[in-house]
């Protein structure tokens, strides 16, 4: 009876070892006791136990990091450790309902080739969407924070310096849930020495918890954000030059080094890695700038933009990145970081350094402007009541992100004329279009729970989702966003239902102005030789 009853319960754990198993078979390293040598015989049942307390300690010891911040940055760096890691727990937390919601759905909160087939794959087996941030927070052992860091627009360095109030909440949040030693990491964009301020809140909170804090600035370009974690140039990580943190950064390092090849993961001391970023960003957006600056020059000249990018960039020591002339560069970081570099440079006593690096803006806000007057001076000098044509609203192809897209200045522009606009974008919605027309500078960048939720409806505006919709009865056509689709539309088509003289606008270079000027369009590129119609009406500045 007592051979039955332990067979019985033989059977029942072995059982539940195989399921057991099924669940952690991706996050589990070889062990020495598999299940194809269990048996179902009660002489087993002592070796079953001793398995069954191995494996409750190895997944006991699973790594399991939190990440503070379920956005552009968090969501899918998050997603792709997940993927790349199975022996690690990964959760993404956030305090907007509304977004955790749409990660864990079939319609995610942000739209990145790619990115739906890697959460799809890791969403509920050791990647997780969630709004109970303490919880989690509690149980990481690394834990990432990438929260807002908007720019400050009242108070000591307003309109330059960021504001780091999401940042300091974060730290204390986690110092008050804290029952263990963390490593927290940097995520979000940062000023330089914010690590130190962070690390003097949670020591002076810390009750007995240790902490080491880590910088690891992303690099991720949107559009290409799952190919760029997939196969990045550098992973960066900044920390202490002790001991404890030097065991900080390789267990980072360790984390990375999963998929990353051990040269590509550079490690610094915190500073370099925060200055980094910065500089990175600054440096892109200095090269655009750069291109814009000529793209005037040529348009002036007679000289082609895209022919003299094309020459420059053959020389191997500039490179060929970074040089098609456009409206403006747009994104949530570049200007950002731009304005927090000039802060910092004039907070050390810098100012030449810092007014260097503002010509950067200026040119970029010139380029705006002088796209917006090269329109009304084309088009008899206003625009009052005329339909205008917006194809893209998006501050670059391949993705949905609207923030300091250079549209926004654009459209506000030829509204500030009275134009009536029609806009189109493939990835954008009506209520987000609104919203970025309708809102304060510098709003965008603070959590979505803290944003206008029911915009104003700009009048004037109508959203569409047909390009040829938008372009019909259209005075003329302003193409903001590259787009593919945006160079095999039929412009016959659109042409044969706009008023003439029917304009076109290219502000990113995408279609042929040859071929639209025999079509009967009026084309402006942005740095080609201009079209004889608008050199007889020149923009004014």
């Amino acid at each position: 009876m007592v051979f039955v009853k332990k067979s019985v319960l033989c059977t029942k754990i072995q059982i539940l070892t195989l399921v057991f198993l099924s669940l952690f078979k991706h996050h589990l390293p070889p062990l020495s006791i598999s299940p194809q040598n269990f048996h179902l015989h009660p002489c087993n049942f002592f070796h079953t136990k001793k398995f069954l307390i191995r494996l409750y300690i190895v997944v006991a010891k699973m790594v399991k990091i939190c990440c503070l911040g379920a956005g552009y940055v968090g969501g899918p760096t998050m997603a792709v450790i997940a993927l790349k890691c199975p022996s690690i727990e990964v959760a993404v937390v956030d305090i907007s309902v509304s977004r955790i919601t749409a990660w864990n759905s079939d319609q995610l909160p942000i739209y990145e080739p790619g990115l739906d087939e890697v959460v799809k794959s890791c969403r509920g087996k050791n990647l997780f969407f969630s709004t109970d941030v303490e919880k989690h927070v509690a149980e990481a052992d690394i834990i990432f924070v990438s929260v807002n860091t908007p720019t400050k627009t009242r108070g000591l360095g307003a309109g330059k310096a960021a504001d780091l109030t999401y940042w300091e909440s974060a730290a204390r949040m986690i110092a008050d849930v804290s029952k263990s030693d963390k490593i927290v990491v940097e995520k979000s964009t940062v000023p330089v020495k914010t690590a130190e301020a962070i690390e003097k809140i949670l020591t002076h909170n810390s009750k007995g918890v240790k902490y080491q804090i880590l910088s690891n600035p992303e690099f991720l370009a949107e559009g290409t954000a799952i190919e760029d974690l997939f196969a990045p140039d550098r992973v960066l990580i900044g920390g202490r030059e002790t001991p404890d943190g030097q065991r900080a950064i390789k267990a980072l390092k360790d984390v990375y080094a999963h998929w990353v090849p051990e040269e590509r993961i550079l490690c610094t001391n915190l500073w370099s890695a925060e200055l980094s970023k910065l500089a990175a960003n600054a440096f892109l957006a200095q090269r655009i700038s750069s291109v814009n600056a000529m793209s005037a020059l040529c348009e002036a000249t007679g000289a082609d933009v895209a022919e003299v990018s094309h020459a420059v960039g053959k020389d191997t020591r500039i490179g060929h990145k970074f040089l098609n002339a456009s409206v403006g560069f747009g994104g949530s970081c570049f200007q950002k970081d731009i304005l927090n570099l000039v802060y910092i440079c004039e907070c050390n006593g810098l100012p030449e350094v810092a007014n260097y690096w503002k010509q950067v803006i200026k040119v970029n806000d010139y380029q705006k402007n002088r796209f917006v007057n090269r329109i009304v001076s084309s088009m008899f000098n206003t625009v009052s009541g005329k339909k205008i044509a917006i194809l893209g609203f998006a501050f670059k192809k391949d993705t949905g992100d609207t923030r300091e897209t250079p549209a926004i200045d654009v459209c506000q522009g030829l509204l500030g004329d009275k134009a009536r606009l029609s806009i189109y974008d493939p990835q954008v919605t009506e209520e987000q279009v609104h919203k970025d027309l309708s809102m304060n500078k510098f709003d965008w960048d603070h959590p979505v729970h803290l944003q206008p939720m029911s915009p104003s409806t700009v009048k004037q505006v109508s959203v569409v989702w047909d390009a040829y919709e938008a372009a019909k009865g259209a005075h003329g056509l302003c193409i903001l966003t590259e787009w593919d689709e945006f160079k095999n539309l039929d412009y016959k088509k659109i042409y044969d239902n706009m008023p003439k003289p029917a304009f076109v606008f290219d502000g990113r270079n995408v279609v042929n102005p040859q071929k639209l000027r025999e079509i009967g369009f009026i084309v402006y590129s942005i740095g080609k030789p201009l079209d004889s119609w608008l050199k007889d009406m020149p923009a004014v500045a």
